[in-house]
């Protein structure tokens, strides 16, 4: 079995309060949770506006099955909210 590990921080050039950048967040985490059966979390940059990192993480029987999902994430988050950046992004596989 392997875990794999997607952490990607995104740009929010829309907001101008912890309150608007929530409202933003909340149906992302939700959507890609079910799209994808994940587990979705805002894993830092929890006091900045503008910036959010997010934390998603599967479960796999191959390491190579849990990059495709967490790849997948990306190209969809890419084609879902394009008006909202990635700035970094990085996957571990843990086997």
């Amino acid at each position: 079995m392997s875990v794999g590990i997607l952490t990607f921080t995104i740009y929010l050039p829309g907001c101008h309060s912890l309150k608007s950048k929530r409202s933003q967040i909340k149906p992302i985490l939700a959507r890609l949770q079910k799209e994808f059966n994940i587990s979705v979390i805002e894993s830092d940059h929890h006091d900045v506006w503008q910036s959010c990192q997010l934390t998603a993480a599967c479960a796999s029987s191959e390491g190579q099955q849990a990059r495709q999902i967490l790849e997948g994430v990306i190209r969809f988050f890419e084609s879902h909210w394009p008006d909202l950046p990635i700035t970094e992004e990085n996957i571990e596989i843990l086997i």
